[in-house]
C-alpha cells in the first residue's frame, strides 16, 4: 500500500461563489444577521416547500428553540433515539424535562417507531420503562424528535400515526439528511423535515451542506416561526436584528429570557451558496456510495448499508458493519488499522443511553437497548464527500480488503 496522503474522514466542498460573498460581506461592514441571513432563509424555506425558515447557529440551537415553541416543560417526557449524537437529548434536559430513549430499527438505524409505540403505550397503561424516573409514570409525553440516521428517512407514515393517536408534537432531528426523500404508498415522495412540526437541520463542517457552525429550524406555524426568532435574539421582539440598520430603532422591548442563537450574515453568506449546490453535492455522495458498494461487495464479515427501497438517500454517512469473527478483526482494530493505512474513519454513534451522564441519571444499563448496543459494536463509518476521487476509493477499498485477508490469514 503506497503512502499516499493521508485520506481524512471529511472534507467540505467550498467553491469560489462562496468565498466571493464572503469576501462580499466582510466588505459590507456589516457581519452579524442581515442581508445573508434573510436571503439564506428564503431560499431554504422555497427549497423545503415550507412557510417559514429560521437560520440560526447550529443544529442543537434550533432543537432547543423547537421544544421551547412548542412548550416543553419540567417533567415532560420527549422521546429520543438513543443512537444518535448527544444534542438531540442534550436539548430536552435545557427544560428538566426527561429524554426518554428508544431502540433503533436493524435496517436503516433510525429510531423504531413499533418500540416507540410501545413505550407510549407504556406511560399511557403507566407501566415503568428503562430511564424512566419512579414517579413519572402516566406523565405527559409531549414530543417525539425522530433523527433521520446517516441520511435514510425514519418511517413517516409510523411517525404521523403516533403523533395522531397520541397527540405528541413530531420535531424531525434532519442533520443528516439535506436532502432525501421517503415515497408514498399513494404515489409520490415527501422531503425529510417538509411534514414535522418543526424540523431542524445542521450545517457543521461535514454536513451534506456547510456554513462552518449554523442550523435551521424550519415549520409551517408561523407562532412556532415567530417565537423561535424572538428567542434566538435574547428574546427581543419586533426585528432585533435591525437595530443598527438605517431603518432600526434603538428602542426595544424584551419579553422573554431568551438566547443568542442568531445566524451571522458571514455563515449565511456561505450557506446560499451550498444550498444551491444541495442536489449536486447529493449526487456525488450517491457516486461515492456506489463506489464503495462496487469496490467492497463481497468481503466475508463486512455488511454495506443498503437504504430501504422506498427511500432516496442523502448519504450524509457511509455506515458499514463489521462482524468480528467473520472479518478477522474487531471495529476497534480496523479503525487504528485504517488510519495507519492512511484513510480516517469515525464511529456513529455511542448510544446515548451508555454515556455516564444518562446511566448515572435515569439509570439506563447495558441491555436496555440491544439493537443499538450490537449496532454501536460494529458500525464505522468510512469517508464520504464530494470531492473524494475514483483513485481515492479504491485506496480506501484496497485498506478494507488488505486488513480483511491479513487478519483473515492469522
Amino acid at each position: 500500500m503506497p503512502t499516499d496522503e493521508f485520506i481524512s474522514y471529511f472534507k467540505p466542498s467550498i467553491g469560489v461563489e462562496e468565498e466571493r460573498d464572503v469576501l462580499n460581506c466582510l466588505r459590507s461592514g456589516w457581519l452579524t444577521t442581515g442581508k445573508y441571513v434573510k436571503a439564506f432563509e428564503k431560499d431554504f424555506a422555497e427549497f423545503f416547500g415550507v412557510e417559514h425558515a429560521v437560520a440560526l447557529n447550529s443544529c442543537t440551537a434550533a432543537l432547543h428553540l423547537a421544544l421551547e415553541a412548542i412548550g416543553v416543560e419540567r417533567g415532560d417526557i420527549v422521546l429520543v433515539p438513543t443512537l444518535t449524537f448527544t444534542s438531540t437529548a442534550e436539548v430536552v434536559r435545557y427544560f428538566d424535562a426527561i429524554p426518554l430513549m428508544i431502540d433503533s430499527n436493524e435496517s436503516d438505524f433510525c429510531m423504531d417507531m413499533s418500540a416507540a409505540r410501545k413505550a407510549l403505550e407504556a406511560i399511557a397503561e403507566g407501566h415503568p420503562l428503562p430511564g424512566l424516573p419512579k414517579g413519572y409514570e402516566r406523565r405527559r409525553v409531549k414530543a417525539i424528535i425522530p433523527v433521520h440516521f446517516g441520511g435514510s428517512v425514519a418511517d413517516l407514515d409510523a411517525l404521523a400515526e403516533l403523533k395522531s393517536e397520541f397527540g405528541v408534537y413530531v420535531v424531525e432531528d434532519c442533520a443528516h439528511v439535506l436532502p432525501a426523500w421517503r415515497e408514498k404508498a399513494e404515489g409520490g415522495r415527501v422531503m425529510a423535515g417538509s411534514t414535522a412540526d418543526i424540523a431542524c437541520f445542521s450545517f457543521y463542517a461535514n454536513k451534506t451542506i456547510t456554513t462552518g457552525e449554523g442550523g435551521m429550524l424550519v415549520t409551517n406555524d408561523s407562532g412556532f416561526a415567530d417565537r423561535a426568532r424572538v428567542m434566538s435574539l435574547h428574546g427581543i421582539s419586533k426585528d432585533a436584528w435591525k437595530r443598527y440598520s438605517q431603518k432600526g430603532a434603538w428602542r426595544y422591548e424584551v419579553v422573554a429570557p431568551g438566547f443568542k442563537y442568531n445566524m451571522p450574515d458571514l455563515a449565511a453568506a456561505v450557506g446560499v451558496n451550498q444550498l444551491k449546490r444541495a442536489p449536486d453535492f447529493r449526487g456525488e455522495r450517491a457516486r461515492v456510495a456506489a463506489g464503495y458498494e462496487r469496490r467492497l461487495v463481497g468481503i466475508p464479515g463486512l455488511t454495506l448499508p443498503k437504504p430501504p427501497d422506498n427511500v432516496i438517500h442523502s448519504w450524509h454517512l457511509y455506515v458499514v458493519r463489521i462482524d468480528a469473527a467473520e472479518f478477522g478483526t474487531h471495529r476497534d482494530d480496523f479503525i487504528e488499522m485504517m488510519r495507519e493505512l492512511g484513510v480516517g474513519t469515525s464511529v456513529h454513534f455511542i448510544p446515548l443511553h451508555l454515556q455516564p451522564y444518562y446511566k448515572e441519571t435515569f439509570g439506563y444499563e447495558n441491555g436496555d437497548f440491544p439493537v443499538a448496543e450490537r449496532l454501536f459494536d460494529e458500525i464505522v463509518s468510512l469517508p464520504i464527500y464530494p470531492s473524494l476521487s475514483e483513485a481515492d476509493l479504491d485506496r480506501i477499498a484496497a485498506a478494507v480488503r488488505q486488513i480483511a485477508i491479513d487478519n483473515n490469514n492469522q
